[in-house]
């Protein structure tokens, strides 16, 4: 399945399954009567770029290893509205017991895709690239950054198991950023970068004189960010700049013109607004 860890997705699929069936459809079991065929499309209710495909169809293979979802359409293409995204056919209350599961992970993931391909796009021929952050759902964080790819942009660190990030906090309890720098060197040699949150000229001085691999300024305008990464260029030309904080499509571009060399939306997976995709049933 390409990127996705199917053992997982697997297991997150019947997790939700089991929180929205409980002991079972009680409204398709009073009303379907067993072994009725149906059939069901998903269709774009809005120009969006296509993510979930995948996971939809794990949610019907999982009520029923015999089902098959038929694409017409690939996640991480961009359609119109009214486009047929997918069908599937099968026992009536098996595509009932699945609908919702299956649009409510087309419609999140689609939104997540969507909303970084605006992100790519408004930076385009830049050369800086759009990276995820780890606010996302609480378990679905696999198939967000999963819609941040088939959107065109980048994961930034899955977890605190594999990058190193001093922020504020950090500092506060450790008593110094200079202090912590050192600490994370000492303690973890060449085998991470250290990522160094700041937001003054004051920090970033004292992360570069630290040694810090990388600066991650934050809550900075554009023009702020600019006259740090002269700086920042000036004290340490290799150093590497991310930027983040309220940053949107509309001047996203002003942000990659700064210098920088990525730019982390954690809007991406935090505030992506659900899409409109339905789901079309009728007798087979």
């Amino acid at each position: 399945m390409n990127w996705l860890d199917e053992g997982a997705l697997y297991s997150q699929i019947s997790s939700f399954l089991r929180e929205d069936l409980g002991r079972g459809d009680i409204t398709s079991q009073a009303i379907i009567a067993r072994n009725t065929r149906a059939r069901g499309r998903f269709v774009a209710g809005e120009k969006m770029v296509v993510a979930g495909l995948e996971a939809a169809e794990e949610v019907f293979l999982t009520l029923d290893p015999q089902q098959q979802l038929e694409a017409y359409v690939s996640d991480g293409e961009e359609i119109e509205a009214g486009k047929v995204i997918a069908r599937v056919v099968g026992f009536a209350d098996v595509l009932l017991s699945g609908e919702r599961v299956a649009l409510n992970l087309l419609q999140r993931l689609s939104a997540i895709a969507t909303l970084t391909n605006e992100f790519v796009q408004a930076v385009a021929g830049t050369g800086v690239a759009i990276v995820d952050s780890r606010e996302t759902t609480p378990g679905l964080r696999m198939l967000e950054k999963y819609a941040v790819l088939l959107g065109g942009g980048v994961n930034n660190h899955f977890g605190l198991d594999d990058s190193v990030v001093i922020t504020g906090n950090h500092v506060a309890i450790f008593g110094s950023m200079a202090n912590a720098v050192k600490s994370a060197k000492e303690k973890l040699g060449l085998l991470h970068k250290i990522n160094v949150q700041v937001s003054n000229e004051s920090e970033m001085r004292e992360a570069l004189s630290s040694g810090a691999d990388v600066l991650q300024l934050e809550g900075l305008t554009p023009e702020e960010t600019g006259r740090l990464v002269s700086i920042a260029r000036e004290l340490a030309s290799s150093i590497s700049i991310v930027c983040s904080g309220d940053i949107t499509p509309a001047n996203a571009r002003s942000y990659a013109e700064s210098g920088v060399d990525i730019i982390s939306i954690s809007t991406l997976t935090n505030s992506a607004r659900g899409l409109n995709v339905s789901f079309k049933m009728q007798p087979a």
